[in-house]
């Protein structure tokens, strides 16, 4: 069985169709790019991957386990603005991404200074231990989101949800963010979602390249049809279709 089943699955905001039948599936361990224009669903993917949103039909199960009806530890959620605490200093951010999975998110005691002993060992993974007792504001774009990262691995996620991470940070840091992020995913073998609108980035971080498009178009009324899963790019092997999704595009004309 795969690590991550996506089946049949359809979301729709009241009578607007936005994803129907999206079929994925993905082992342990891969990192999966998906891309797409602007509203053809990659952030409503992501946040029914998150559970976040519940699908109009069919279902999304994690290792197996029953599909999940709010987001839990099992999902580290990263966005394109960084997802920090701004009044916690990055030490403890670090800790607070451990502690969302315990009793009214606290730590105390010996437990809580075991928490920090483990977060300076993330903050060193990271190349953040020498600023662990800065605040979010005195750090760099890309330190940033290199925080926001770490606080979601802290809680030992069973996959990696990435919403345009990197696209509010400039060409040479998003370029060192990239170096980054396939170091740490190598260490750490993580499984990864990653929304982009940066083709060539999917391309490069991703073992796969998921395109969401809109297999059927109506002129007079762009919003009567949802988008799937239209391509599934091997992007370790030159771009060769992993799977070939596509059917025959139906564009309806007016009469």
């Amino acid at each position: 069985m795969s690590f991550v089943e996506v089946e049949n699955v359809f979301q729709s905001y009241g009578a607007r169709p936005i994803l129907e039948r999206v079929n994925v599936t993905v082992n342990r361990g891969e990192f999966i790019s998906i891309v797409g224009a602007s509203g053809c669903g990659k952030s409503t993917f992501l946040r029914l991957l998150l559970a976040q949103e519940q699908p109009t039909r069919g279902s999304i199960t994690i290792d197996g386990r029953p599909p999940a009806q709010e987001p839990d530890r099992t999902r580290g959620v990263v966005f394109q603005r960084y997802s920090v605490f701004p009044h916690m200093n990055v030490r403890d951010n670090i800790v607070a991404g451990e502690a969302f999975a315990r009793s009214f998110g606290r730590l105390f005691g010996s437990e809580r200074r075991a928490a920090q002993e483990r977060a300076d060992a993330m903050l060193e993974r990271i190349g953040l231990n020498h600023v662990a007792d800065a605040y979010p504001a005195t750090l760099s774009g890309g330190m940033q989101q290199r925080l926001a990262i770490g606080q979601a691995l802290a809680a030992k996620p069973l996959i990696l949800l990435l919403d345009e991470p990197f696209g509010a940070l400039d060409p040479g840091t998003r370029l060192s963010m990239h170096d980054f992020l396939m170091h740490l995913r190598g260490e750490i073998g993580m499984t990864v979602f990653m929304v982009t609108h940066d083709l060539s980035e999917g391309f490069k971080l991703g073992d796969r390249v998921l395109v969401f498009d809109k297999p059927r178009w109506d002129p007079t009324d762009p919003d009567a049809y949802g988008a799937t899963v239209t391509y599934d790019f091997d992007a370790r092997n030159r771009g060769i279709p992993f799977q070939t999704i596509m059917e025959e595009t139906h564009v309806l004309r007016p009469v």
